[in-house]
């Protein structure tokens, strides 16, 4: 999965700018099967690169990698700078939760904030996990908004603006006074680095011809908020982020549910009074349930058995064989399993039903 945003771009713009050049290098790489994008009017895209069965999901990431970095030049900067995430992991989501608030004490801002810094770290170091994704509110950003008829009074245009917060809200490294030299003492000269309140921005020089000193907030309305507004997450009327978990090749579904939701549960006692959370879906739950069919299924298939060719044979030496064939047979369809390389699944699981039956039968 490739993915990233291009900020204030539309779906249309993304598509022709981002996707098609990356597409374009990416078509063709080893045991690549076909590719499928989708790109947003919120400037968000993704690709989802299908490999053939059994190819090395790390080999087949490092290549996909190589290709979208040949792309890069031709991307937009704004893109580039946000950041183009390539990740292996499968199709399906396999758990889905919402981090909700109980009452209207915080809004969606906050609760992906709170997700982003104290749940996905360490959901994502459960062994398996793939990605976890976050729907909802995005995270906090601070907003410009150009008012554009004080912009024309001032003959400006918006990559003025652009150009002005970039060269003076930034990281830099001042470095050192005294180095090499004769002084006693050396001093490390230290840099505020990009400002991070409103107050800040808002004191931002825009133009300065001389005569006038133009700042930003004498052109803009500025506030701290969301990085899009293209959305709105509700869970049962109350503000939500939802959570969903994504699985590696290889890995075992069930392994990694138990492993996430006992990290939840870890944190869950450390949140702020007023936030919950609830599972969404649980492939555990069907999976759960498919196995326990089996299982009622097999025994209630043994205990027929020995009871029918008891009672009709009226021989217990003869009752015993047919009572073994059953497991045995068992055993020897998750042997054949294992070595065509068949996951237990609800498919798999069905199908077991189903040749229970017919060892029965």
């Amino acid at each position: 999965m490739v993915s990233g945003v291009y900020p204030g771009g539309n779906s249309e713009t993304v598509i022709r700018s981002v996707v098609t050049p990356l597409e374009e290098q990416i078509n063709g790489v080893e045991n690549m099967q076909y590719v499928r994008s989708t790109a947003s009017n919120d400037g968000s895209f993704s690709i989802s690169v299908i490999f053939k069965q059994g190819t090395d999901p790390d080999q087949a990431s490092v290549n996909v990698q190589n290709r979208v970095q040949q792309a890069t030049p031709v991307l937009p900067q704004e893109v580039i700078r946000m950041g183009i995430t390539t990740s292996k992991q499968q199709n399906s989501m396999i758990m889905i939760f919402n981090l909700y608030a109980e009452k209207d004490q915080y809004d969606e801002k906050f609760l992906q904030n709170y997700a982003n810094i104290n749940l996905i770290p360490s959901i994502k170091r459960v062994s398996g996990v793939g990605q976890a994704m976050v729907f909802g509110a995005k995270d906090y950003s601070m907003r410009v908004w150009l008012d554009p008829r004080k912009m024309a009074n001032y003959g400006l245009e918006p990559i003025d603006v652009t150009n002005a917060i970039a060269d003076q809200s930034l990281e830099a490294a001042p470095g050192k006074l005294g180095v090499e030299s004769n002084s006693a003492l050396e001093y490390v000269i230290r840099y505020k680095g990009k400002k991070n309140k409103p107050q800040q921005f808002e004191n931002i020089v825009v133009k300065n011809d001389g005569v006038n000193l133009i700042r930003l907030k004498d052109v803009s309305k500025i506030e701290l908020g969301s990085l899009t507004y293209s959305g709105d997450n509700l869970s049962n009327g109350k503000k939500a982020v939802t959570i969903a978990i994504m699985q590696t090749s290889g890995s075992n579904a069930n392994d990694i549910e138990i492993g996430v939701n006992e990290q939840i549960e870890t944190l869950s006692k450390s949140f702020p009074p007023g936030i919950g959370y609830y599972k969404l879906m649980s492939t555990k739950d069907r999976l759960d349930e498919a196995t326990g069919q089996v299982k009622h299924t097999l025994i209630e298939a043994f205990i027929l058995v020995f009871i029918v060719v008891l009672l009709f044979l009226q021989d217990f030496r003869s009752t015993i064989i047919p009572a073994i064939a059953v497991p045995v047979a068992i055993i020897g369809t998750f042997f054949f399993l294992m070595v065509l390389g068949f996951t237990i699944n609800i498919l798999t699981l069905f199908a077991l039903v189903l040749a229970i039956g017919i060892v029965v039968d």
